[in-house]
């Protein structure tokens, strides 16, 4: 254990070996299985559908979800992703490919960082960290725009803590060029944040440090005009060719979407506190800490720690202030607080009663106990009548534990309840111990297994009821070039597995702008106009949620629905008996 420490204290050289070392851990962990559940509306189904629609159209410039134009986000992530689609064709691992990607690079992108800002262990660690946070990994295997945002906001931050800490000015010079150059890919992946994010933090940064006179030290001309060139050309050609363009997506999709409630996603102010807490875990124990300690020392490492410590704390508040709210808005946060946390912990590495020994055994404490109650929970035959007493989520629950068929059975529950408490055990080893480097290898263990474990059950037990794969497949099969494929409100996933463009029922919701755009009369239906269309003659196909069923029960006497498929949460009905022919 020691020569390892030792060779972890190594401070120059074995950038190349580490960086391989961290792709081929980290590459298993992030891209294996990641074709194996099926695509979840509504986010996966929408930035798979889009690329698949613009590899069809051959249209770039102007994004289409179900064949009616989309200006909610620029096109990067679509535009990345019909590439890993005309690589690897059109599934669900080309789909996750760049978001997943995004995770990884951002992953040697963190380390690779920590080796200029403080040293390798520290790097290593961080990158340890950061890979092995639940959430982070998690949500870097679900298509979203926020991974790729993660990747292009930690490049352009880096970058410019990198050119404010380096000495020689060509290398500053180039530091700050690259921070241009991320900012404007993040400005092409989210729009206005990529420069509002960015921006907060290095004024917070000016003015709580006192270095404004960095300001004169960027290359304002050579910077400015990297970033025009990368974000001002699909701006224009989009605006050209969609006149209405502009407005929708500057004024509605940025200023109303921060300051009201226009898409239904407000939250409580704390909203994200336990969110970061519960995404950053097993390290979210060691984070009171490692941030305190930031602030205790802001003013050394030439700055670094004021600005790490910004960089979250202003991500934090700004969503927080905002009236739309969604957990993986916070990712960005990850890479800074990984490096917080690996510099407490591998700054206290030697010491032999280090400070963080209260959340060791915290943590240690809350695993037993979960681990505990998670084995034995089939057997408290007391918990289904209470937890059936307590609202719908709670029936839902109980209905897990009893039924003739329990999803959660003590054979079920007995293994990852005696993991958790295996892992608690183990912490309290360290304790015991006082190893640094031990600590760390189990919390990182736990987080890859924890990484690795959830994937594989949500695959197992819950994927297909949260994705209509198999009623698209179902339609297929039924489907002749004579019915009508239709859908109760927009589902992309049915887009993506079949090809085909679906008639729209009901709330048309984040399709309703793109629907008043050009004549879209014959795809979009109120639920009174669609009834009359069920009761015709025309052959047709309907996905709807399964307690919508008696919306769309024929009226007429003699026609009765047709249930073709059903996955626990959605159908797949007609009108008519169907025959492909």
């Amino acid at each position: 254990m020691s020569r390892f420490s030792e060779h972890l204290n190594q401070p120059e050289g074995r950038h190349l070996r580490d960086s391989l070392l961290l792709l081929i851990l980290f590459g298993f962990l992030f891209l294996y299985g990641l074709g194996s559940a099926p695509l979840i509306d509504p986010d996966e189904g929408r930035y798979a559908e889009i690329p698949r629609e613009m590899l069809e159209q051959r249209d770039f410039i102007t994004p289409t979800l179900n064949y009616v134009k989309y200006f909610y986000k620029p096109p990067l992530l679509y535009w990345v992703n019909a590439g890993s689609m005309a690589v690897f064709g059109q599934n669900e691992f080309a789909a996750r490919f760049p978001s997943a990607l995004s995770g990884l690079l951002t992953v040697l992108l963190t380390y690779l960082a920590g080796r200029q800002l403080f040293n390798r262990r520290t790097a290593l660690t961080g990158a340890l960290v950061l890979g092995s946070c639940a959430g982070f990994l998690l949500q870097s295997r679900i298509i979203l725009t926020d991974m790729l945002l993660t990747l292009c906001l930690s490049g352009a931050l880096f970058s410019f803590l990198l050119a404010v800490r380096s000495t020689v000015p060509h290398k500053a010079k180039l530091f700050f060029r690259l921070f241009f150059i991320c900012c404007g890919l993040a400005v092409l992946t989210k729009g206005l944040i990529g420069i509002v994010l960015p921006g907060g933090i290095i004024f917070w940064y000016l003015l709580l440090s006192g270095r404004w006179s960095i300001m004169g030290t960027i290359p304002w001309f050579s910077g400015l005009t990297l970033f025009t060139l990368i974000t001002v050309p699909w701006f224009v050609l989009v605006s050209q060719a969609n006149p209405e363009f502009p407005h929708f997506f500057f004024i509605q999709e940025h200023f109303q979407r921060y300051t009201s409630t226009i898409h239904k996603r407000s939250q409580p102010f704390w909203f994200f506190v336990p969110i970061l807490w519960l995404t950053m875990l097993p390290w979210s124990f060691f984070l009171p800490g490692s941030l305190t300690r930031a602030w205790r020392e802001r003013n050394e490492q030439r700055g670094t720690l004021l600005f790490l410590l910004l960089w979250p704390v202003v991500i934090i508040l700004f969503f927080s202030l905002s009236s739309s709210k969604l957990i993986p808005y916070i990712l960005p946060c990850f890479p800074p607080l990984a490096l917080l946390a690996a510099h407490r912990l591998s700054g206290l590495w030697h010491l032999r009663k280090p400070d963080y020994r209260s959340a060791q055994l915290l943590l240690a404490a809350v695993l037993l106990l979960l681990g505990v109650a998670l084995a034995v929970i089939p057997l408290l035959e007391w918990l289904p009548p209470l937890l059936h007493k307590s609202g719908r989520t709670g029936r839902e629950l109980a209905t897990m534990l009893t039924g003739p068929d329990p999803l959660l059975t003590l054979r079920q529950t007995l293994v990852p309840g005696g993991l958790l408490a295996f892992f608690g055990l183990l912490l309290l080893l360290t304790v015991k111990t006082r190893s640094n480097l031990l600590l760390i290898g189990i919390l990182c263990s736990f987080g890859i297994l924890l990484d690795l474990l959830v994937p594989w059950g949500f695959a197992r037990y819950g994927a297909e009821q949260l994705s209509a794969r198999s009623l698209a497949q179902a339609a297929l099969q039924h489907a002749g070039p004579e019915v009508m494929l239709a859908q109760s409100g927009p589902r992309q996933g049915m887009n993506f597995y079949t090809g085909k463009r679906l008639v729209t029922v009901g709330d048309a919701d984040e399709l309703t702008f793109g629907s008043t755009q050009g004549n879209h009369t014959d795809w979009f239906f109120t639920r009174e106009q669609f009834q009359e269309l069920w009761r015709s003659d025309r052959k047709i196909m309907l996905v709807i949620p399964r307690h919508e069923r008696n919306l769309y029960d024929p009226v007429l006497p003699g026609v009765t629905a047709q249930l073709l498929t059903d996955n626990g949460s959605l159908l797949l009905l007609a009108n008519q008996p169907l025959s492909k022919e």
